[in-house]
């Protein structure tokens, strides 16, 4: 039962009224008046009655106490024995709560979107959110204690406990990397900056240097001993343009506790800085000018253009001297520095003595070793002059028959180029639509027919010859075009058609771009989804295989989507670097970091809780050394001890009826007043 007050005016005006009664009983002192001593009395107890005092009654229900208990289930709670480790203490002390008369709220925290971690703070916040204050009597956080979002601790009036699972004696040791460019030029040398660190309690016995095995795209990696501890700068030289993926792996040590940050995975791009190019044309001709001016407008090609202006033969009296300004370097460009080019162009060029066969076998020589070649035949490639005829036809992929076929046709893409890259889709480049199967672009008006011995065929002209044949040679590649008209495209004849783009992809093949390779597994990641292509000139796929951070491996049907493409989606249950296979491919992807935000750090810690823990007088115990038992403790005392954790009781209640009785009538309160004012007046007037 409480008094209360329920003033009949405003405070404010009682207040004025209590000052304005308090002068005039000062006057009356002042001036000697004899019932001053009873005007006082009178006043207050008409300010008394207008305060209107009163006696509240409550009928109150008495609530339970509340503990929130957040129990931490993300990856890093996987390790070692820690889910058995909560699974009892969140048992134990459930059962211990709810004994207590105590409600009990439970809330679990897996890994957070996009790599976010542990969020305890936030899943916290929510549920305390939804509970009044005045009922929790405290919170037991059940984790590892490598959490992400410390900022967003909530203000706490009770105890906060933190159990910690994992064991005192873990260890673990990791891979960072701390410096790696997301792209890098071709040929020039980039580092990387890695760094091998151990965590925990690590074994005195430990050796200082570790094995790190690196491999690119997949290949067979190779293994190297490195130090412990130290920053170690790897230099790296790209092996091909486009997207070069770098797996790292260190050597799994015993007793560590999980060997998901082992591996890191890089990926870089591959970007030319220039390609350089030499165009060797046999004798001007209409497309000689095309073929320069194709390379020339790309600035990304050094263009080197060796022409025949003045065949040998040709006998018109004119001084050597006076035809040539300088000597051309063909020692130099056949011989001596041969593989500093990225791509050779023969534009109906024939034999003429002037390049000896010692040249073409350098030639050869480059092609076997990784360069690349592309032939583009006139009617000089059917002739006893052809370069067929010199060490370079060693690798040509088709053989001249001697035939120069002289009428129109439509360059067609066969059956094998729809699923090249190289042709794959390159109708839609045309100038006009395809009709009855036949592309919309420009005709052309002379083959060389030639008998295959090797590679693939993409693209056909008359009767089905050979027109566009690929084929790889020792490291290397080369092309024939069995035509000498691919400029009517680029000039615009009856409509032009894709030579440019033909080309570009050519270049591109025959430098081993990844993007245009005929065999290929490849993938794209978007956020947890990853979208697999495989490529191949199969007109079948088996299953493919994908082989998850944890080792699991599932199996995925591939459909194919376009002629010599097929393709499968697949949503990653975790974040981490998985492994593909099909056939003979392999490859690597990475959704999200290859070692996730919760294998950063893995020994199970308070360091992070401790300034949360400490500011509500809250404990940090090992789950290791045994569950910890409850008590209850008053309000700001000290809420942990050895092997016991405590609890506020918070003696919160549910008032469903108010009573509310005036102190005194309110007739009570007038009768006093009227007596004393009365008692005032006969006083003063003597009587």
């Amino acid at each position: 039962m409480d008094v209360i007050f329920d003033p009949l005016l405003p405070w404010p005006v009682l207040y004025v009224v209590a000052a304005v009664g308090a002068a005039l009983i000062c006057l009356a002192i002042w001036r000697r008046l004899n019932g001053w001593w009873l005007r006082a009395p009178a006043l207050a107890v008409l300010l008394m009655a207008l305060a209107n005092p009163s006696l509240q009654d409550e009928e109150r229900d008495p609530l339970s106490d509340i503990v929130v208990m957040v129990v931490d289930e993300s990856a890093s709670q996987r390790l070692s024995d820690r889910e058995s480790q909560t699974a009892e203490a969140v048992e134990g002390l459930s059962e211990d709560i709810t004994a207590r008369g105590m409600e009990l709220r439970t809330v679990t925290v897996a890994d957070g979107e996009g790599d976010a971690g542990t969020e305890l703070m936030r899943a916290l916040n929510e549920t305390l959110s939804e509970e009044p204050k005045s009922r929790i009597a405290g919170t037991i956080l059940v984790t590892d204690g490598q959490l992400h979002d410390t900022a967003r601790a909530p203000e706490l009036e009770a105890p906060l406990h933190t159990l910690l699972t994992g064991r005192a004696a873990d260890w673990d040791r990791r891979l960072i990397i701390k410096n790696a460019p997301a792209f890098a030029i071709l040929d020039e040398e980039i580092t990387l900056t890695l760094k091998i660190e151990d965590q925990g309690r690590v074994p005195t016995d430990l050796p200082d240097r570790a094995s790190l095995s690196i491999a690119i795209d997949g290949a067979e990696p190779q293994a190297f001993q490195v130090p412990v501890g130290e920053d170690l700068e790897l230099p790296i030289t790209l092996p091909h343009g486009g997207m070069n993926v770098l797996q790292f792996d260190v050597a799994v040590s015993e007793g560590e506790l999980t060997d998901r940050n082992n591996a890191a995975v890089v990926q870089i791009n591959g970007v030319r800085d220039r390609l350089r190019v030499l165009l060797v044309s046999g004798e001007p001709h209409a497309g000689e000018r095309t073929w320069r001016n194709l390379l020339k407008s790309d600035s990304a090609v050094d263009l080197v253009h060796f022409t025949i202006l003045r065949p040998p033969e040709k006998q018109d009296g004119v001084p050597v001297s006076e035809l040539s300004l300088i000597a051309f370097p063909t020692r130099e460009l056949f011989l001596e520095k041969v593989d500093e080019f990225d791509l050779i162009i023969f534009d109906r060029y024939k034999r003429r003595g002037i390049l000896p066969a010692l040249y073409f076998d350098s030639i050869r020589q480059y092609v076997e070793a990784g360069g690349a070649v592309l032939v583009a035949a006139g009617p000089d490639f059917a002739s006893a002059d052809s370069i067929y005829r010199s060490p370079l036809g060693d690798i040509m992929p088709a053989e001249p028959t001697a035939r120069v076929l002289e009428e129109g046709f439509t360059p067609m893409i066969s059956e094998l180029g729809a699923r090249h890259p190289v042709t794959e889709g390159l109708e839609q480049f045309a100038p006009g639509p395809t009709v009855d199967g036949v592309p919309g672009w420009g005709r052309w008006m002379r083959q060389i027919e030639v008998s295959p011995l090797a590679g693939q065929t993409v693209m056909s002209g008359i009767e089905d010859r050979p027109l566009l044949t690929l084929d790889r040679v020792g490291e290397g590649r080369i092309a024939l075009m069995a035509s000498d008209h691919a400029w009517l495209w680029h000039r615009g004849f009856e409509g032009g058609g894709p030579q440019l783009e033909l080309l570009r992809r050519l270049a591109h093949w025959m430098m081993k771009e990844p993007d245009l390779e005929e065999e290929a597994l490849t993938a794209l990641a978007e956020g947890q989804t990853m979208t697999i292509t495989r490529r191949t000139l199969d007109l079948e796929v088996g299953e493919l295989e994908i082989t998850a951070p944890d080792g699991t491996v599932t199996v995925v049907p591939l459909e194919e989507t376009t002629p010599g493409r097929f393709t499968a989606t697949f949503v990653g249950p975790e974040p981490g670097l998985y492994r593909l296979k099909e056939g003979d491919q392999e490859s690597v992807i990475a959704l999200g970091p290859a070692a996730p935000r919760e294998f950063v750090e893995t020994i199970a810690s308070g360091d992070k809780l401790e300034p949360l823990v400490d500011s509500t007088r809250g404990g940090i115990l090992r789950l290791e050394e045994g569950l910890p038992g409850l008590r209850m403790v008053g309000e700001g005392r000290n809420a942990a001890g050895r092997g016991w954790i405590g609890l506020t009781p918070r003696n919160a209640y549910l008032t469903t009826n108010v009573t509310v009785t005036p102190l005194v009538s309110p007739w009570l309160f007038l009768l006093m007043a009227a007596l004393l004012t009365i008692g005032a007046w006969l006083r003063e007037g003597r009587r």
